[in-house]
């Protein structure tokens, strides 16, 4: 606060206040002046752009043309011709063309070049076009809608800096760099068409930005590659707004892709700079295996682009995370200033501390990507590690890629959070955890954020087995791995992987839990083997489910009072499915000091599963026919560990 920055944005809202009071001033009194000490009128002879300015080559009229038209002005013999710069702003109001007079009020500022007898008129934000005559008039609704080239001066950053750069020398005013005044709608084009047909090609998108500004790039293009592809919600789309009659899925673990998600790039050009660049909205995040596979590694050409945020480090750190991953480059870049010759380029260079957020304008050509060149060697495939090496990372969170198999998937339970906005948990396990000893727990816990967008695809094969998933820049450290955004998960291997050491195998034999003991953790998936010792009556119950579509409400056939009747199918349920609720006390040798309670849901014990069911069908047997009944590893899910009082509580489930 109170810094130099402060103060020029408050100067510029003045200056821009000024601006706009004055020219709706002029507006209002619809009068040429004449006579204004100061004022300098000049007749364009020529107009051309250069270096986002508008630079008019005009001569000074030695008179007010206030009473004469254009044509009948005085030229002035003694004065130079001038070159006079209107800033973006100043010529889209202006709209001058040759042939046209201005008027340019105080405070206008002359400078004089050396090695030049042109001066150069600056400052030129109050200006006036006047129209003198009905002649005048009438050509300026007649070409008022046509479209005037304008000649656009393309200057390299050699150029200024007198380097020797090989591609320094670009054309000065070829017909390729010729840029239509006003809007223009482009078709896209065929993908076999040759970006460079009509636009120059640009390798730095830090001078596209600086050159082009944040309205949007019509006149040029810059040539990037593709360093990851992914989806992000849309702004009116989240998870919370998934709702309707129609079943997403068939398992109400995991929910479907938002109506609404972006399908973006992040790009990095010749310099080592980076962009996310989001495109249309998709209706469905399907295709973004498709995307990856063809696009990822390749160059494109950004062209009717505008800026959507200049976003730094502490504010995008999701972000920024992607992107120190990718850094450093694994080939020499271009350092901006200096020689371009390969000796002296290098990789010695501070991480990016912006980004620009690119976002498409319509009716414009957006994004074009030559899918038939070969890979660029600046592109970085995501380094593949195993679940072992992730857990043994101590420092900071950084991006991470992995192959592992789902075991089993677990929705968030806070009630307070809408069902599409809760985080998932996919306990994961690969080869280099099965393979080990007692020290690495042999199942990880994988958060899945809800900024994560999931494909279908993914969520419906999740529902029905067990899935071999390829998490690409997952955050991982410090024993945590999460799902956030613009990590993807794909159920096919990426064309490009470098892997680190990773054993990418199936798993060596069948999947092996951790059995429970002192170093169990809250939220993980173990193994419980021990001796009944206790049931709770009070909680305890059981209900027929359909076994066709799961329904637990069945009722009495109306026909047949002994039969069970599914409204869902509309049939007669002849094999019902039993399902039961109970919870049972286990005494457990690896933990003899801990209470342990286990929610039976469904019985692998077939002896204690008939137990169970005569229990609870309120037969003529007494809990003690239960007790002391030996439980074998059954797999269960760790709600709570706590110590005071010294208690476990577990529930049993089924893995996929």
């Amino acid at each position: 606060r109170g810094g130099l920055a402060e103060r020029l944005c408050r100067l510029q809202n003045r200056e821009r206040s000024a601006i706009s009071f004055w020219r709706h001033q002029c507006i209002s009194d619809a009068e040429v002046p004449s006579g204004n000490s100061g004022v300098l009128v000049v007749k364009i002879l020529e107009v051309f752009e250069e270096c986002t300015m508008q630079v008019a080559i005009c001569q000074q009229l030695e008179q007010s043309p206030a009473l004469l038209s254009p044509k009948d002005a005085v030229i002035s013999t003694r004065e130079p011709m001038l070159k006079v710069l209107f800033a973006r702003e100043t010529a889209a109001h202006l709209k001058s063309r040759p042939q046209d007079v201005i008027y340019i009020y105080p405070p206008w500022q002359k400078l004089l070049l050396r090695n030049t007898d042109v001066p150069v008129i600056m400052n030129t934000y109050f200006s006036q076009k006047m129209l003198l005559s009905e002649d005048s008039e009438a050509r300026e609704k007649t070409y008022g809608l046509a479209k005037m080239l304008i000649r656009k001066n393309i200057i390299s950053l050699a150029q200024p800096f007198s380097l020797d750069a090989r591609d320094a020398e670009l054309p000065q005013a070829s017909p390729g760099n010729q840029v239509v005044c006003g809007p223009q709608i482009h078709d896209k084009c065929d993908s076999k068409q040759h970006p460079l047909e009509w636009r120059a090609v640009n390798d730095s998108l830090l001078e596209m930005v600086e050159s082009q500004g944040a309205v949007g790039w019509r006149e040029v293009q810059v040539r990037v590659v593709i360093q990851r592809v992914y989806c992000l919600p849309a702004r009116e789309g989240s998870r919370s707004h998934i709702q309707g009659n129609k079943p997403l899925c068939a398992t109400p673990m995991i929910t479907s892709d938002p109506p609404n998600v972006r399908l973006c790039l992040l790009v990095q050009d010749a310099y080592g700079m980076f962009s996310e660049v989001q495109l249309q909205s998709l209706t469905s995040a399907a295709d973004i295996e498709q995307y990856c596979r063809r696009w990822e590694g390749k160059f494109c050409c950004l062209a009717g682009m505008k800026v959507l945020q200049r976003t730094t480090r502490g504010r995008a750190l999701g972000l920024f995370s992607l992107i120190d991953s990718l850094w450093p480059p694994v080939v020499p870049v271009r350092v901006p200033g200096q020689s371009q010759d390969s000796e002296l380029m290098t990789t010695n260079l501070p991480p990016p501390s912006f980004c620009y957020i690119l976002t498409v304008q319509s009716g414009e050509i957006h994004v074009e990507v030559d899918e038939e060149e070969e890979i660029s060697n600046l592109y970085q495939p995501p380094a593949v590690h195993g679940l072992k090496e992730i857990l043994q990372m101590d420092g900071c969170q950084e991006r991470c890629s992995f192959w592992a198999r789902v075991l089993y998937l677990r929705l968030q339970t806070r009630h307070s959070v809408p069902i599409n906005q809760r985080e998932i948990w996919l306990f994961v396990t690969d080869s280099t955890l099965q393979n080990v000893n007692h020290s690495t727990p042999k199942v990880v816990a994988v958060s899945v954020a809800a900024s994560c967008v999931l494909s279908m695809d993914i969520t419906e094969a999740l529902s029905l087995a067990s899935q071999l998933l390829f998490f690409k820049d997952a955050l991982c450290g410090k024993g945590r791995i999460i799902c956030v955004e613009r990590t993807v998960l794909l159920l096919q291997k990426p064309l490009l992987c470098s892997a680190a050491g990773a054993d990418l195998s199936e798993l060596p034999g069948p999947v092996r839990l951790d059995e429970l003991d002192s170093t169990t953790q809250a939220n993980s998936i173990c193994a419980v083997r021990g001796t009944v010792v206790g049931v709770n009556e009070s909680t305890a119950f059981s209900w027929p489910t359909c076994d066709r579509c799961g329904n637990g409400k069945l009722e009495l056939c109306p026909q047949d009072r002994g039969s069970i009747y599914c409204n869902q199918c509309s049939e007669v349920v002849v094999s019902p499915v039993l399902k039961m609720q109970l919870e049972v006390f286990l005494s457990c040798a690896s933990r003899p000091e801990s209470t342990v309670k286990v929610k039976v849901r469904q019985c692998t014990e077939y002896r204690l599963f008939v137990l169970i069911n005569m229990l609870l069908s309120l037969q003529s047997y007494e809990v003690q026919s239960v007790l002391g009944k030996e439980v074998e590893l059954w797999n269960c899910y760790v709600h709570s560990v706590s110590s005071h009082p010294n208690c476990v509580a577990l529930e049993e489930i089924v893995l996929l």
